[in-house]
């Protein structure tokens, strides 16, 4: 695999200019952002190298595509022009051509190679990170999401949506949250998503980052965030009557007040496991 990742590198540059004169056509661009804007088209900007993978891919088959489109729609009206009835009154008798029938098979084979090649390897890269700097496990809940950190003395957040009725100003109506998902920026992150209930969905479309939180599995992925800031995303499978009110948001701050933040979260919870299990058990769970 290693050996195809530098004539990928050159077929990369060689067609993001061209996805990009697509892109301004086909699309309008979309603001910079890391969260949906009203009327966005297109991707939000990538906030992670493997959501910059994955809008290369993106624009790579925007390319493609396009262009059998094309292709296809001039040899429609070639046809119609030069095979219509009164051009061709008697039609001809030919039922194959070997050099059609082997060109119609091999180029599409080498289209799907040439998506393929790229398209393996970034499966393989959003995977998991084999040097994780932390751990994070995330689980889902009807309807809110618990973060637990391993390596903060298993830290526990629990982020829920504001309430319409608390909305401050400035903040994202069905996007902000009472407690974000705080990570250092530049940190290979390894994420371990599991469910309590039902199966949801950890999702936040600038980073890259989509798996499902399935009850008894925990499945895994990573993010690295390039930039501090604030990255939005939302639980994308339906999951109950709640499923709107599960936003994410992930607050990524450099390394220095990441551990100001941790101390700080951990002085506060003070026995937080303890009271959490008997706010569970009051609740019946």
């Amino acid at each position: 695999m290693d050996s195809l990742i530098e004539p990928m590198r050159r077929l990369r540059n060689g067609a993001q200019g061209a996805a990009l004169a697509i892109a301004l056509i086909a699309f309008a661009l979309p603001a910079a952002a890391d969260q949906p804007r009203p009327w966005q088209l297109g991707m939000q900007p990538a906030g992670s190298p493997v959501q910059t993978d994955i809008a290369w891919l993106h624009n790579l088959v925007l390319v493609i595509i396009t262009t059998i489109t094309l292709f296809v729609a001039a040899l429609l009206v070639w046809v119609m022009i030069r095979y219509n009835e009164k051009r061709n009154p008697t039609p001809s008798r030919n039922a194959h051509n070997t050099l059609l029938e082997v060109a119609w098979t091999v180029i599409p084979v080498m289209i799907l190679v040439v998506i393929a090649i790229p398209s393996f390897r970034l499966v393989y890269f959003e995977d998991r990170t084999s040097q994780a700097d932390m751990t994070i496990k995330v689980t889902g809940h009807q309807w809110y999401w618990e973060f637990t950190y391993p390596d903060q003395n298993d830290l526990d957040i629990e982020s829920r949506v504001i309430a319409d009725s608390d909305l401050k100003e400035g903040q994202l109506r069905l996007l902000d949250v009472d407690n974000e998902l705080v990570v250092p920026a530049g940190k290979n992150i390894r994420i371990l998503t599991t469910s309590y209930d039902v199966i949801h969905s950890f999702y936040v479309p600038s980073l890259g980052v989509q798996r499902y939180a399935i009850p008894g599995r925990t499945i895994e992925t990573w993010v690295k965030i390039n930039e501090p800031g604030t990255y939005y995303g939302e639980c994308n499978q339906i999951c109950g009557t709640n499923h709107s009110a599960m936003p994410i948001a992930i607050k990524a701050v450099s390394e220095e007040d990441f551990t100001a933040w941790a101390a700080k979260a951990k002085s506060a919870q003070n026995g937080a496991p303890r009271d959490k299990a008997a706010r569970l058990a009051a609740a019946g769970q």
